[in-house]
């Protein structure tokens, strides 16, 4: 029925009722082994979206024109921003174990969410813009830099790690404004600092390699690139914001209102 339309006449994997879950790499698996197909198609939309803002990046960096990277990061951060936040939501819902199919869940999550989603976008756009152009002046022209300047690139690649996990994760799951996004998760990085610094490392090494190994991992990208490491990433997100907020009880409290009233 074609990529993105399931054949819904045969029964799906699931979870049993009351199954404890499992946890760390076997929660990975599972979870990879049973949504696989959402999350290919997940990352697919994710990778068309974030082609503009790649492609204009690395147009400005082989043009040496930093003004182009960072216009661009800005611009194609607003597309990439909606695809980005529908990829949270696949994720998000395959965590919480939350049945339906998955391209009637993704089109009513993208209608949601596409507003408020690109005005994140657009920022992280507008630092993975700058933090490339600076790494390819480092590491391939080789610019050199004050021990001050390499601090400040460090940490401000490890706090975006470190906080649009829980920014793009509060987007799909809570109706809440910009600023108390922002605020939420750099309180929620800051206050599990060890736990999240650990899941920004990875994403920065992950992503490094990424780079390094171009244009080979551009398959890899298409295939399951963007899924394989936020899925990674979510899994440790999640549980803090799940612990702090009690999302899923929430959600799904919300979710079982839904389903008995449905015309309320």
């Amino acid at each position: 029925m074609g990529l993105f339309h399931s054949n819904y006449d045969k029964p799906g994997p699931g979870v049993r009722k009351d199954e404890p879950r499992k946890k760390g790499a076997a929660r990975f698996f599972e979870i990879l082994g049973r949504d696989f197909g959402d999350l290919f198609r997940a990352n697919l939309l994710c990778v068309v979206g974030f082609l503009p803002v790649v492609a204009l990046i690395f147009f400005g960096i082989f043009s040496n024109a930093i003004l182009v990277s960072i216009l661009g990061g800005l611009l194609g951060g607003i597309v990439c921003g909606p695809f980005f936040a529908g990829l949270h939501d696949t994720i998000l819902r395959t965590l919480r174990d939350e049945p339906g199919f998955w391209w009637t869940t993704y089109k009513r999550a993208f209608s949601r969410n596409w507003k408020a989603s690109l005005l994140p976008g657009a920022i992280l756009g507008f630092l993975l813009a700058s933090q490339i152009f600076m790494a390819y002046c480092i590491f391939v022209v080789g610019l050199q830099i004050t021990l001050p300047v390499a601090v400040m690139l460090i940490l401000n690649v490890l706090l975006t790690a470190m906080v649009f996990p829980f920014l793009f994760s509060q987007l799909v799951l809570m109706d809440l404004p910009f600023v108390d996004l922002v605020k939420n998760s750099l309180l929620l990085a800051l206050g599990n600092a060890p736990k999240v610094l650990v899941m920004a490392l990875l994403q920065v090494i992950y992503w490094s390699v990424m780079l390094l190994l171009l244009p080979f991992s551009l398959i890899w990208a298409v295939v399951f690139g963007f899924a394989f490491i936020e899925l990674i990433t979510l899994m440790i997100a999640f549980s803090i914001l799940d612990k702090t907020f009690d999302l899923e009880r929430q959600l799904k409290e919300m979710r079982d209102n839904e389903l008995n009233n449905p015309h309320t």
